[in-house]
């Protein structure tokens, strides 16, 4: 009997083909094949909510071809992603094919390995047309917001605009940490620092309290703060309470989709986006040299921390192996996935655990490597035994004064020894280790500092602060943030400061107004509750269409009264004027955005209709193809590349900046990339992934 599987991604067919033999033809929708038309609303929402979905366009092609697969196999069974979306999709190729949707024709796998696809195409279900709903409810309600909300902001604000439901609650948030930001108010405070000497080691020790624990008023000046200090220039400093303790630290847990891409952000340096791509190379499958074509990690979409009894044993085998016994706990550590979690799939940990980063590495591209060993290291980690830590905390007074010292060392390293968590903190100092005393010592004064300090402000939100803050309010799923944060930056909403994320004029001006106008709907809590009904709907609680009503009513409702409230006028996105002046008028120049990113303008046009480019932004390089300027652009996708000022008559545009070099393999340009490496412009030379040879740029 021949049957047809039909997955999402061309890059699982090869793998899962293997795996199932010759009586299984494998093939790849390559995402959806249906969805809402782009020219309208596509829901008519007087009839109930009615969808209208065509087929795409561009994969009329692909579409015919299933359907003549379909034709000629016995069976067809689904096995799109294992989420909401993959179940849509599923949906919606079995309508597009005429597919009984009471027949067991669903499957799903975890993991793209042998066990994983074989124990999926044992287990075939029905479509869940529930958690269909979910996803259906979901495009409806973010359908309505966006082909609503842009055009309004476009008569609003200006043309091109566009907002979306979720992505306007974490500008909001950004934009109200810019806000915390601009109202705060620096304080002065100061701190009385000693250091002392015991047994030929050095510690440091902090004004606390008064000696009989009365609480000292803050020391706000240095007058206050040098009269402590003369205070205590001849005192006897005795140490009257040394207390010793054992305190564990425990790993973390394995990851799940928010804390992966959190940590990504923090140690390798990825963007959300750039994570879930590279993880899901690594779940549909990498060619890995004596495995073949193997998915080497659990699927990546997930919210829970659950794991396997399969895989728990294997890690403790490894660990036991690799470690040893006193790295692995008595008891085993299980950890409790967060309320309201969906828990549909496993946490995410590699499928072999036997198959250590070192021995993948030879396969895996540089990106892959990095994620997997992340997600590696931390699985196993999160298995082995508790680090030991002895704590020493110390009182010491001097006159009427009481200083506090504190500090530990590692009787044990347990997980540490392989994988540590980052923190987002980083500044924060460690605590150092306190060398033995006894209560009545009385210690050495080295040095006794008064130390100002100033208040600060709340940090802005950085991409795994802002990915933390959207998973711990509810807002979106694990699955949401990275295209969250891509659009609102693509769209110029935000922007980055370094790590940053900081609002722009216009971001600012495009939250405020919804958040006026359409306050309810950005609400962070409101947002998480609507979170709640999807889950609901897909539990099959209630349904789609009912909690699809409440919110339109409710939203145009609003939107009748925004149209109303505004009557026609505009909102003024206010420019940010520099100390650049116009050399052709006068006037101070202000920044504006183009479709290749920032730059200068006279505010003067259209009298005056002199810019500049962006001074960052210039690049002192010729333009190796006409001599002219090179500057800084940004592309319509985000994307950050070199080009010719001169453009259009120029079309030189490059990854890197040029060299002045040309590549002796394929005469291309010799660009300078990230971290200083040089290499070829050309993507199909050679030397391509080396560091390039070059010659000199004869003209």
């Amino acid at each position: 009997m021949s049957k047809l599987l039909i997955v999402e991604s061309p890059t699982k067919v090869k793998s899962i083909q293997k795996y199932l033999g010759k009586d299984y033809t494998v093939m790849a929708s390559m995402g959806h094949v249906r969805d809402l038309p782009k020219s309208k609303l596509g829901v008519d929402v007087d009839k109930n909510y009615k969808i209208e979905y065509i087929n795409l366009d561009d994969k009329k092609a692909l579409i015919k071809s299933l359907k003549a697969a379909a034709e000629q196999n016995d069976e067809v069974y689904l096995a799109t992603d294992p989420d909401r979306e993959g179940e849509a999709i599923s949906w919606h190729l079995a309508k597009i094919l005429g597919l009984d949707l009471e027949k067991k024709n669903r499957v799903t796998f975890n993991e793209i390995t042998e066990s994983g696809v074989k124990t999926g195409i044992k287990n075939p279900r029905k479509i869940d047309i529930n958690l269909v709903d979910a996803q259906q409810a979901r495009r409806v309600v973010d359908r309505i917001v966006g082909y609503k909300l842009s055009p309004f902001l476009w008569r609003k604000v200006k043309s091109g605009l566009s907002a979306g439901r979720v992505q306007t609650v974490a500008l909001r948030l950004i934009v109200d940490r810019e806000r915390e930001i601009e109202k705060f108010k620096e304080e002065e405070y100061w701190t009385i620092d000693a250091k002392f000497l015991q047994d030929r080691k050095t510690f440091s020790a902090k004004l606390f309290s008064f000696a009989d624990n009365k609480k000292l008023d803050p020391i706000t000046n240095s007058e206050d703060a040098q009269k402590i200090v003369d205070s205590l220039s001849s005192a006897k400093y005795v140490v009257t309470s040394v207390k010793k303790g054992v305190r564990h630290k425990q790993p973390a847990p394995p990851f799940n989709t928010s804390t992966l891409q959190q940590e990504a952000s923090r140690k390798l340096g990825f963007t959300g986006q750039k994570t879930m791509s590279v993880a899901q190379q690594l779940y549909e499958g990498v060619d890995i040299k004596g495995f073949g074509s193997v998915g080497l990690i659990t699927y990546m979409r997930t919210d829970s921390l659950r794991i396997s009894d399969e895989a728990r044993n294997a890690g403790n085998k490894y660990i036991l192996g690799h470690f040893g016994k006193e790295y692995l706990p008595a008891k085993p550590r299980y950890y409790k996935t967060k309320k309201g979690a969906q828990d549909a799939h496993e946490a995410i940990r590699p499928t072999m655990i036997d198959l250590s980063p070192q021995e993948a590495r030879a396969s895996l591209s540089a990106d892959q490597f990095k994620l997997y060993k992340l997600i590696w290291e931390r699985f196993i980690a999160s298995l082995m035994e508790s680090c030991a830590q002895a704590t020493t905390a110390v009182s010491i007074t001097a006159n009427e004064y009481l200083f506090k010292a504190s500090g530990y060392r590692v009787t044990f390293d347990g997980f540490t020894k392989l994988y540590e968590e980052g923190r987002d903190d980083t500044a924060e100092a460690g605590e150092e280790p306190i060398p033995d005393m006894n209560e009545g010592d009385v210690l050495k004064l080295k040095s006794l500092e008064p130390n100002q300090h100033f208040t600060q402000p709340p940090a802005r939100y950085t991409e795994p602060t802002l990915i933390k803050a959207l998973d711990e309010n509810g807002i979106g799923r694990p699955s949401t943030y990275a295209p969250i944060l891509s659009n609102i930056q693509q769209r110029t909403y935000i922007e980055r400061e370094k790590k940053a994320l900081k609002p722009t004029k216009l971001g600012m001006v495009v939250s405020d107004l919804i958040s006026e106008y359409f306050k309810k709907i950005v609400d962070v809590k409101f947002t998480a509750n609507l979170e709640t009904d999807l889950d609901k709907i897909g539990a099959g609680e209630i349904p789609w269409i009912q909690m699809v009503d409440s919110f339109y009513k409710e939203f145009d409702n609003l939107y009748k009264k925004a149209e109303n409230s505004l009557n026609g006028k505009r909102v003024k996105v206010p420019l940010e004027e520099t100390d650049i002046v116009c050399e052709k008028c006068g006037r101070k120049m202000v920044v504006r955005e183009g479709k290749f990113g920032k730059f200068l303008a006279c505010p003067g046009y259209p009298e005056c209709k002199n810019t500049k480019t962006m001074p960052e932004n210039e690049i002192k390089e010729p333009c190796p193809k006409c001599g002219s300027k090179l500057v800084r652009k940004v592309s319509k996708q985000g994307k950050k590349f070199v080009g010719c000022s001169n453009y259009p008559n120029c079309d030189f545009a490059s990854p890197g900046v040029p060299t002045g070099k040309k590549c002796e393999e394929c005469g291309s340009y010799i660009i300078k990339g990230a971290r200083g490496r040089t290499y070829c412009m050309n993507s199909e030379c050679p030397t391509r992934k080396k560091t390039a040879k070059t010659t000199e740029n004869e003209k």
